[in-house]
C-alpha cells in the first residue's frame, strides 16, 4: 500500500477529496484544504484496518468545515478492488455518519530525485502549508505537505504536489510540481487544468518554515508566500 493517494469521501452532509501518503512501516499522512489525517494501517486476509485522526488546520474566520470538531479520531475497514481501495467507517464523535472513502493511486514515479539535507536541516513531518498570492493578486490555497529525507509530497481537495528539497543552515530551497487530482471546477482559476512547476526558496526552524514561489503556470509566472507549520513527525 506504500505510495501517494487522492482520496474521495462520500457522507451524508456531503463529500470532499485530498491526499494520504502511506508509508512501508504502515503509518498514514494525508489531508485536505482544512483537515491533516494522521494514523495507521494494517491488512490481513484481505481486508485493510485504518485508524486516523482528522485534525483542523485552517482556521481562517471565512473557512466552514463540513464538521464543526477540530479532533476527531476515524476507523475505516477496506478492500482493494483493482488499484483502488474502498473504505467505509465512521467516528464515535458523529454518531450516525457513516464515510465511503475511496483510494486512488497517484503516479510519482517523475519526482524529481531526493535534495540533499544537512544535520541541522528542516525535520521530517507532516506541514499544513498556507499560501497567499503576491504582486496584487487577491488568492490563495491551503493544503498539507509531507517533508522526508529531501523528499516532497501533498496536496490539497484538488491537487497534489511532488518534489524535493534542500536544507542545512536555517535555509532552504527546491522544486516542486503542481498537478490537478481531482476537478477544480473554477475554485482554483489560476492552476486549474495546468500541471504547474514551483521553484522557491525561503528558512525554516524547528516549528516550520516560510519560502517565497515562483510558479509557471502556461504561459503566466505567479509568485507567492507560503508558510509551513509542523504538525507531526514523521514515522515509518
Amino acid at each position: 500500500m506504500q505510495g501517494l493517494y487522492k482520496f474521495r469521501f462520500t457522507a451524508e452532509r456531503g463529500e470532499g477529496s485530498g491526499v494520504m501518503f502511506a508509508t512501508a512501516g504502515g503509518r498514514l499522512y494525508g489531508g485536505d484544504t482544512g483537515s491533516s489525517f494522521v494514523g495507521h494501517f494494517s491488512e490481513a486476509d484481505g481486508v485493510i484496518s485504518a485508524e486516523c485522526m482528522m485534525s483542523r488546520h485552517y482556521h481562517d474566520p471565512g473557512f466552514v468545515p463540513m464538521f464543526d470538531i477540530d479532533n476527531i479520531a476515524l476507523n475505516y475497514t477496506g478492500v482493494r478492488r483493482g488499484e483502488e481501495i474502498h473504505f467505509e467507517g465512521g467516528s464515535v464523535a458523529l454518531p450516525g455518519v457513516r464515510f465511503n472513502t475511496v483510494l486512488t493511486p497517484i503516479n510519482d514515479a517523475d519526482a524529481p530525485p531526493p535534495g540533499v539535507v544537512g544535520a541541522d536541516g528542516i525535520g521530517n513531518g507532516l506541514y499544513s502549508i498556507h499560501i497567499r498570492m503576491l504582486d496584487g493578486i487577491d488568492a490563495g490555497n491551503s493544503g498539507v505537505m509531507l517533508l522526508h529525507d529531501g523528499r516532497i509530497r501533498g496536496g490539497d481537495a484538488f491537487f497534489d504536489y511532488i518534489g524535493a528539497y534542500t536544507a542545512a543552515n536555517g535555509r532552504w530551497k527546491g522544486e516542486l510540481v503542481n498537478r490537478e487530482h481531482t476537478q477544480a471546477k473554477g475554485d482554483r482559476p489560476l492552476f486549474g487544468g495546468h500541471e504547474v512547476g514551483i521553484g522557491f526558496s525561503g528558512t525554516y526552524d524547528s516549528e516550520g518554515a516560510v519560502g517565497e514561489a515562483t510558479a509557471l503556470a502556461g504561459k503566466r509566472s505567479i509568485r507567492f508566500k507560503a508558510v509551513l507549520r509542523k504538525l507531526v513527525e514523521v514515522e515509518g
